[in-house]
């Protein structure tokens, strides 16, 4: 064959992604839509933060004012109360927990939807130098981090500031000065979650990317798996897999390290205070400054204000490790597609099929030009046959035709249009493409014949069936038309599938076809069931194909020969061989063997 299309993509700088602040300012963002709810939640979790409040309160109370008189009719009174207000706090506990993870779940749905959706919306050059499995991993994991930032920290944030700042009121009114001497200690403990919450976020991105990367493997192997088990691969790719995994394993476990050395640090310096609380409060005691039940309460409140603490500085911690998801995300969203619809766009009615190149230039990046000065002009209803070594650009203008790419320089026209000034969307509905390998979505033959027409009824696809040849081999299936084709439609024959995707073209009824024709893996059956099924889908179209085999070349009206991203010749076969040129070579050393399996000289 001529030559194989070029997979090079357009390499894209990763899109700049603000600063920190602007990157919270940003997800919090996602909460608007659920004020209401949010409101509901927060009122319920200070409520509960203010009940929590209650029983070290009351435990100082009751040594006080219960045991050492003895007043069993008080401690009766105080029980059904602490009950009642543990009721209140449980309800207000399941208002605050439903909301907050409803919202979560609100917010997972909108991120997924709206990454989902960007993603739609860039250019082939963004996915050309992109892996699925990174992408699959944004859309997964990153956003449950996400949701944990905007939920379940939110949620430690506002109660346990609350609760902390109640405990600490209460303790000043106490005894102001053992609460001043508590409060020396605290910005200790925040000073050491600080220092640890950079590291942590440091070795949280490393760990979503190890992460993303492994995913990335997974994804290559299982769209892969027949190319995996025939060359006897699957041992080289456990251990590759073993690999991406062993990395995100390492920087899980400097996270661990650090985590390990940071929780008992931080235990450490509460239970120290504690203990000082003891010591100095236990002198107050004694000096007649606190009664016993007062020192048991502010011990109880100092806990308290230490757990507080502890959970702001984890939530420092646990956001630090969420900053690395946010930017990962966010550096998706802020990409732009590079081909866009001008601001005045107009949609493109019922193309005649006429197509011009005019002084056409392009290139993947600036170092290399793919295509030079292009000139080509195509009549509507045309066969336009495009042959060359490999690399030297018919795949490019594949790519230019639907706008998949922009050119660098000159101009396309449809219908006598700059294609620039036309929706995409209206351009690409015009036009109908069968690669040359073929791939199926997953579902059933009738949804993937379907996707060219998404309202066809059920006569219009058995129809289109019909005409590409693929309805006699349907009904033979099991479940015809509902049959499940598998990942990629591995389940069916090369030759099926390619009448199945011929279908989904004839359902679409373009007037533009482009055709990246290889017919030469399948046997002599299923390739003239395919040539003859192609036939007809270039009836009366515009059809553009890169040739790989000589049936091509004779249906063809005019042959555009490329060499180096040129068009170095183009005339009619018999005018080409006339030249003796490139052509001709290349006709003599690729054609010749076709000539002899087809007994034509």
């Amino acid at each position: 064959m001529f030559g194989r299309r070029s997979r090079r993509g357009a390499p894209q700088d990763k899109a700049e992604v603000p600063d920190i602040p602007m990157n919270w300012r940003r997800l919090f963002r996602y909460l608007s839509p659920y004020k209401p709810r949010l409101f509901v939640a927060v009122i319920a979790l200070i409520s509960s933060a203010i009940l929590s409040l209650v029983f070290p309160g009351v435990i100082g109370n009751v040594v006080d004012s219960v045991l050492t008189p003895k007043n069993t009719q008080l401690l009766d009174q105080i029980t059904v109360a602490l009950l009642f207000v543990f009721f209140l706090r449980s309800v207000t506990s399941l208002i605050e927990n439903y909301n907050l993870n409803y919202i979560g779940e609100k917010i997972v749905v909108d991120l997924r939807l709206q990454i989902y959706d960007h993603l739609q919306t860039l250019s082939l050059g963004f996915f050309s130098t992109r892996r699925v499995g990174e992408l699959v991993s944004r859309l997964s994991s990153d956003v449950t981090v996400m949701r944990t930032a905007l939920t379940s920290n939110i949620n430690v944030l506002i109660e346990q500031t609350f609760i902390m700042i109640g405990a600490i009121i209460y303790m000043v009114i106490l005894n102001a000065r053992l609460t001043l001497f508590i409060l020396v200690l605290a910005p200790i403990i925040i000073a050491f979650g600080a220092v640890f919450g950079i590291f942590l976020r440091r070795i949280s991105t490393q760990i979503q990317d190890e992460l993303a990367g492994a995913t990335v493997v997974t994804e290559e192997v299982l769209q892969n798996i027949r190319e995996v088990k025939s060359f006897v691969r699957e041992p080289y790719e456990i251990s590759r897999y073993q690999t991406a995994i062993g990395r995100a394993f390492d920087a899980a476990i400097r996270l661990l390290r650090i985590r390990s050395l940071f929780g008992p640090l931080i235990a450490f310096l509460g239970f120290g205070s504690l203990a000082l609380i003891l010591w100095f409060g236990g002198r107050e005691v004694i000096d007649g400054h606190l009664t016993g039940g007062q020192l048991i309460g502010f011990l109880f409140y100092g806990i308290t204000v230490a757990g507080a603490l502890g959970s702001l500085v984890n939530l420092y911690t646990s956001v630090q490790e969420a900053l690395g998801a946010t930017k990962r995300v966010f550096q998706i969203l802020d990409t732009k597609p590079d081909v866009n619809d001008s601001p005045n766009a107009k949609t493109l009615g019922r193309a005649q099929g006429q197509i011009t190149f005019d002084n056409v230039s392009f290139s993947y990046d600036e170092r290399q030009e793919v295509l030079h000065h292009i000139n080509l002009d195509i009549a509507p209803g045309e066969i336009v046959a495009l042959v060359g070594p490999s690399g030297a650009g018919k795949s490019t203008i594949f790519n230019l035709i639907p706008r998949f790419y922009d050119p660098m320089e000159g101009v396309i026209r449809v219908d006598g249009t700059d294609a620039k000034t036309v929706t995409q969307a209206s351009l690409r509905q015009q036009i109908g493409i069968v690669p040359q390998e073929t791939l199926l979505f997953g579902g059933t033959i009738r949804e993937n014949i379907r996707y060219g027409k998404l309202e066809a009824s059920a006569t219009e696809i058995e129809e289109a069936a019909k005409a590409a040849n693929a309805h006699d081999f349907i009904m033979e299936l099991p479940d015809k038309y509902e049959t499940i084709v598998g990942e990629r439609g591995i389940r069916l024959s090369g030759g099926q599938r390619q009448r199945v995707a011929i279908a989904r073209a004839l359902l679409k009824d373009p007037r533009i076809l482009l055709l990246d024709e290889a017919t030469s893996s399948l046997d002599n059956e299923s390739e003239h069931l395919v040539q003859d099924a192609l036939a007809k889908l270039m009836q009366k179209r515009t059809t553009v194909i890169i040739a790989h085999r000589l049936s091509t070349i004779k249906v063809a009206h005019r042959i555009a020969v490329l060499d180096r991203g040129s068009i170095v010749e183009l005339g009619t076969h018999d005018e080409l061989m006339a030249l003796n040129g490139l052509y001709a070579k290349l006709y003599s050393m690729q054609f010749r063997e076709d000539l002899s399996l087809t007994g034509e000289n």
